[in-house]
């Protein structure tokens, strides 16, 4: 093994790159790729009625929203499985992979003839979106540290905020364009492969110690299973939104537009407020963010107007730009540079399933008591029921301990 004088030292039984430092040109393109499964995900919501024009295709009607919601389905199946991909292969190389087969499947719709196709490409799509998502997570921890880390945990849900607005939009113009034209920003990702090339590095060369490393269970069990609640609670204001406003007769596309764009505002100022307040640990943060997001919620609900509604999505929005770096902090902070790949593709997939479900909670709630109102009063309650379950937490800013199995 190299000593300490060639520039690498042993910590924790792994040979580690000491004479690198990260800075803003490895944290720019970590945040730039941590986008990326955004624009999967709000991109084409524009142009679905268009690609429904393959109405000669049997179930075309059921296979064309399936475009939009595979790759947040895949991602939340696939991403565990990237975390344990990462151990044998290595952060960087499964990015620069997961970057380059992004963009080639991301296109891949520009071209193909069926809509069976389409939906096999966006499913792929989701599997490349997982290990994007992993790794991007996991070297923010580990080229980060302390009040740095908790920057760019905040900045990255920041990013993804600010992405979302601005690829819906894009996605409307391209639209216009024809249903395939949003397609070609799938290619984005190609360029970034190449920045990831370039400035990015292996944090550790090779573990030295045989193997697997065990998870750390008594650390990780309470935030992934908040986070898997949490990404319900976060998903509600992006699918509902649209709906509470029709139902107190706004009908205006530019109007919904424009207030959901405050919304996403709302979430960017969220994450500015998590840098703050990370060194008060998850018993604040995460409970601050979920009785926000619980309070907003209950204002959507019950509200009588547009005023209100605006109001109560500001409060929601607030709340969860704070929840998601609060929530990736409390789940990474305390874990080992070899327990980060395996835990961060579970939070990962814990959020995005929490994601893909949230539809399906709100339609059965409203179904089962009575109406959206009903829905969201539930699922704001459940969130005060989370800020009261982790009040109890304690800050996981402390150093790294190892796994106990």
């Amino acid at each position: 093994m190299r000593g300490p004088a060639d520039g690498h030292s042993a910590v924790g039984g792994l040979v580690l790159d000491t004479e690198r430092r990260a800075g803003r040109s490895q944290a720019l393109v970590l945040l730039l790729a941590s986008c990326l499964p955004v624009l999967g995900s709000v991109l084409l919501a524009p142009v679905l009625p268009a690609i429904q024009a393959f109405a000669s295709t049997p179930g075309a009607s059921v296979l064309a929203p399936i475009v939009l919601t595979a790759p947040a389905l895949m991602i939340g199946l696939t991403a565990p499985f990237a975390g344990r991909v990462v151990e044998r292969t290595g952060r960087k190389r499964l990015l620069v992979f997961g970057l380059v087969a992004y963009g080639i499947f991301g296109t891949a719709p520009l071209w193909l003839p069926t809509l069976e196709l389409v939906v096999a490409s966006r499913v792929l799509v989701g599997v490349a979106e997982a290990a994007i998502m992993t790794c991007c997570t996991t070297l923010l921890a580990d080229y980060f540290h302390g009040e740095q880390r908790q920057r760019y945990f905040g900045l990255q849900t920041v990013c993804t905020t600010v992405a979302a607005t601005l690829f819906f939009a894009l996605g409307g113009l391209l639209g216009n364009q024809g249903w395939r034209t949003p397609f070609w920003l799938y290619a984005a990702s190609l360029p970034l492969a190449l920045m990831a090339v370039r400035y990015l590095w292996e944090p550790a060369e090779r573990q030295e110690r045989a193997g697997r490393v065990a998870l750390a269970w008594r650390l990780l069990a309470a935030p992934i299973g908040v986070t898997l609640v949490g990404g319900l609670v976060f998903y509600t204001l992006i699918v509902e939104l649209p709906y509470v406003l029709g139902g107190v007769g706004v009908e205006s596309s530019a109007t919904i537009g424009m207030i959901s764009a405050l919304a996403s505002l709302a979430t960017a100022a969220g994450a500015f407020l998590f840098t703050p307040l990370a060194h008060r640990g998850p018993g604040v943060t995460v409970t601050l963010a979920f009785l926000l997001s619980g309070i907003g919620l209950a204002v959507l609900a019950l509200a009588p107007n547009t005023p209100l509604v605006i109001v109560g999505a500001a409060v929601t929005g607030l709340g969860n730009g704070l929840l998601l770096p609060s929530l990736v902090t409390w789940a990474l902070g305390r874990l080992t540079f070899a327990q980060r790949p395996r835990a961060s593709g579970m939070w990962t997939a814990a959020l995005f399933i929490g994601q893909f479900v949230c539809p399906l909670v709100v339609l059965a709630l409203s179904a089962a008591i009575s109406g959206l109102s009903s829905a969201l009063l539930a699922i704001g309650a459940l969130s005060f029921l989370l800020a009261v379950v982790t009040r109890a937490v304690r800050s996981t800013d402390a150093k790294p301990v190892l796994a106990d199995g």
